[in-house]
C-alpha cells in the first residue's frame, strides 16, 4: 500500500484543484490578486522569479520561461493561491516567523525542523553562496542578520530569508519571516510548502545539497 503522502497520491491530489480551478470567477481572481495578469489563453504570475501560465480553458499550469518540468508543490502553491485568496486580504507591514501566523502554531514544530533548521544547516559557512543564490530569485538585501533577503514568492506574499553564519561558540541560525496578512492570501500549510521550495531554489541556485528533509 502507498503512503497517505505519495507521488502518486499529490499528482491525483494536483489534478483535483486542476479541476476546482475551472470553477473560478477567473475576472474575480484578476482583480483580487496582486500580480496576476491575462495574457492570451493564460493568467500569468511570477513565483519566486519564474513566470507561469494557468490555461484559461483547462486549467494547466505551465512554466512560461523555460521548458522545464513544475514541481506538485509548484503546481499546488499556485492553485491554492487562486482558491484561497480572500476579497479583503492585503499586505500589513508587519513581520513574524511562521509559528506566530493566524492558526500556524500546530505546525510550528515540523516548519522548524523542515524549513528554519535545513536552511541554517545547508548554508553554514557558505554565507556568499547564499547571497548570490538570493541574487539570482530576485531578492533584496535587508539589513537583519548576516545575509538577509527579502524574495517573492508570489508578488501578493514576500518572504525574508534572514541567516547568521556559525561562529566559535555558535552554529549557524536562521529564520523566515512572512507578512501578518499573508494567510489572507493563502491557506497557512500552503506557507510551509512555500517556504521550503524557497529553501529548494536557493540551494539549486548556489550549488548546495540540503542537508536534512524538507517538507517538499
Amino acid at each position: 500500500m502507498k503512503p497517505k503522502n505519495s507521488p502518486d497520491n499529490y499528482e491525483k491530489w494536483c489534478m483535483e484543484w486542476q479541476e476546482r480551478f475551472m470553477t473560478l470567477n477567473q475576472d474575480s481572481l484578476l482583480h483580487k490578486i496582486p500580480g496576476l495578469s491575462a495574457g492570451g489563453n493564460f493568467l500569468t504570475l511570477s513565483y519566486y522569479h519564474r513566470l507561469y501560465g494557468i490555461r484559461r480553458d483547462t486549467g494547466e499550469i505551465l512554466c512560461l520561461e523555460e521548458p522545464r518540468p513544475l514541481s506538485l508543490f509548484t503546481r499546488l502553491n499556485i492553485y491554492t493561491l487562486l482558491w484561497y485568496c480572500t476579497d479583503h486580504a492585503a499586505f500589513t507591514g508587519e513581520w513574524m516567523p511562521f509559528r506566530s501566523l493566524k492558526d500556524a502554531s500546530p505546525f510550528g514544530p515540523a516548519f522548524q525542523k523542515t524549513v528554519t533548521d535545513v536552511f541554517a544547516g545547508t548554508f553554514s559557512g557558505h554565507m556568499p553562496k547564499l547571497e548570490q543564490a538570493c541574487l539570482a530569485l530576485g531578492g533584496k538585501k535587508l539589513p537583519h542578520s548576516d545575509a538577509g533577503y527579502q524574495i517573492d514568492a508570489f508578488s501578493c506574499i514576500p518572504v525574508q530569508f534572514l541567516f547568521w553564519d556559525a561562529d566559535e561558540e555558535f552554529p549557524a541560525q536562521a529564520n523566515i519571516l512572512f507578512d501578518r496578512g499573508a494567510t489572507g492570501f493563502i491557506h497557512v500549510e500552503s506557507l510551509v510548502s512555500i517556504a521550503s521550495e524557497g529553501l529548494t531554489l536557493l540551494a539549486e541556485a548556489s550549488g548546495l545539497a540540503l542537508k536534512g528533509n524538507t517538507f517538499t
